[in-house]
């Protein structure tokens, strides 16, 4: 059998192969011999074990108290047994018995055995428990160890010992590994199971795009640039959204790296996957446009309740914006997080809805923001009159009257009628006479000529589209009009 010095240098072979310290080989160690004694004197053995980190020896002593009446043989023994070896021994006194290692049976060794094999793989669980734990959502490399039933079993380059493994569900199905492949995958979670910890990866998360991102593009890693949204189809196509908190640097463009080196390193990772990159925006309308980028679209309405958007498109414009299975809107969709019901023109017109959405004096761009009250230019004592009264805000003013101003206390005529002139000069009002008034003069020029026939009607109408259109001409002769009439 193997001497002491044997089975320490032993221990410290399995130490240095499972990266532990010296001060844990030396408690394994004294975990072990407990056990090969608890198998010889019994459960409640008690014993002093000094190791000699020098010589590699150590010391073994088995302590028993002496008592008239032995109740547990493991760590008692009696006054009568104790006398034999030393006749001063008195009850209450510990006597000591040394051991040697050499005298260790075979069962005794394989208890020692067991308990040391069972304290490394308990502090290899423990340690993957404590690395991984805090590393979820970070991309991890490997290679692959073995396919069975669907799943890919992964050896992990910094910890070869860990149970790492891609679920069937977890993985791109364009994509193909072979046993020996160098693989890259995202930590997803750390499983429990009565072997120990298991490391789930993922191919198919949209957190594996993110990572990839986080690791083409220095200005995510540095938090410059931050990926706000993600939505991914696995093996088709994946939409990100990013927003900059430098303004000097564009987060599309950075993302997209010169001559589109950094996308196209992730897209070569994702095996050939499409990715699009829109800027991030508060607004969902304006989000909506950009996540149903590279459509263009017509007119965007919200219904913040229901939280639907309204997207409606040209009718060239309309296929693009589905994309192939619609993939593209339901992307959108999810990039946003609200619901698209997504339009062509002729369709909607159709539905009966506003035509005067298409009219080309709106402008679908314009976006109402609100802003506080110390940004116009008022004295401190109006601004505080205001803020006493509740109203910090321009939305919050924007409809009140002459008479809702001099109700506030501190608020004389001056002052409201200055506060209505700013709010008309920061304030667009749609204003329908023109409209009426135009009404009303097709009116007289009926009621002035009342024989117009159907052409010389359709005629009167098509001249203003003539004149909008080719702006520079000459206005039509009124011969002309006689003649049609």
């Amino acid at each position: 059998m193997a001497n002491a010095g044997q089975i320490v240098a032993a221990f410290r072979d399995v130490a240095a192969t499972k990266s532990l310290s010296q001060e844990e080989v030396n408690d394994l160690i004294r975990d072990g011999i407990m056990a090969g004694l608890a198998r010889i004197y019994g459960p409640n053995v008690e014993a002093e074990i000094d190791v000699n980190e020098e010589t590699g020896d150590f010391d073994i002593v088995v302590l028993r108290r002496v008592v008239e009446t032995v109740e547990d043989p493991s760590c008692e023994i009696s006054l009568e047994e104790a006398r034999w070896d030393d006749p001063t021994f008195e009850v209450g006194d510990v006597m000591e018995i040394p051991v040697n290692f050499e005298e260790f049976g075979r069962n005794a060794v394989m208890a020692v055995k067991h308990r040391i094999v069972q304290r490394v793989r308990e502090g290899e669980r423990q340690r993957i428990r404590d690395e991984y734990a805090d590393r979820v959502g970070e991309l991890l490399s490997g290679e692959v160890q073995q396919i069975e039933r669907g799943k890919m079993v992964v050896l992990l380059n910094r910890s070869r010992d860990a149970d790492a493994i891609i679920p069937w569900k977890e993985q791109n199905p364009r994509e193909r590994f072979r046993q020996g492949d160098p693989i890259r995958a995202v930590l997803k979670k750390v499983d429990e199971t009565p072997k120990g910890p298991r490391l789930i990866l993922s191919r198919a998360d949209k957190g594996f795009v993110k990572a990839l991102f986080r690791l083409e593009v220095p200005e995510i890693e540095q938090g410059i640039v931050e990926i706000k949204e993600i939505a991914r189809e696995v093996g088709g196509r994946t939409k990100i959204a990013v927003y900059s908190r430098d303004e000097s640097i564009d987060p599309v463009g950075a993302c997209v790296g010169l001559r589109g080196s950094r996308v196209q390193a992730v897209v070569s990772e994702l095996g050939g996957e499409r990715i699009d990159i829109v800027p991030w925006h508060p607004d969902p309308e304006v989000f909506a446009r950009r996540a149903l980028a590279p459509a263009r679209v017509t007119k965007v309405v919200s219904d913040p309740e229901r939280q639907v958007i309204t997207a409606i498109v040209d009718e060239d414009q309309l296929s693009l914006a589905i994309g192939r299975n619609g993939q593209n809107v339901r992307l959108a969709s999810q990039l946003i997080g609200w619901q698209i019901d997504l339009y062509g023109s002729r369709e909607w017109l159709e539905r009966s809805s506003d035509m005067s959405i298409f009219t080309p004096d709106e402008a679908p761009t314009l976006e109402v923001s609100d802003f506080p009250l110390a940004e116009l230019q008022l004295e401190a004592d109006t601004l505080a009159a205001l803020d006493a009264a509740g109203y910090s805000s321009f939305l919050q003013i924007i409809d009140l009257t002459r008479a809702d101003f001099l109700a506030i206390e501190g608020i004389d005529e001056a002052t409201a009628d200055e506060l209505l002139r700013l709010i008309d000069e920061l304030t667009v009002v749609d204003e329908p006479a023109p409209a009426a008034d135009e009404d009303a003069s097709e009116e007289e020029a009926e009621a002035e000529v009342p024989e117009v026939d159907g052409e010389a009607e359709g005629e009167a109408e098509a001249a203003p589209e003539a004149e909008a259109a080719e702006a520079g001409d000459d206005t039509p002769d009124e011969d002309d009009e006689k003649d049609g009439d």
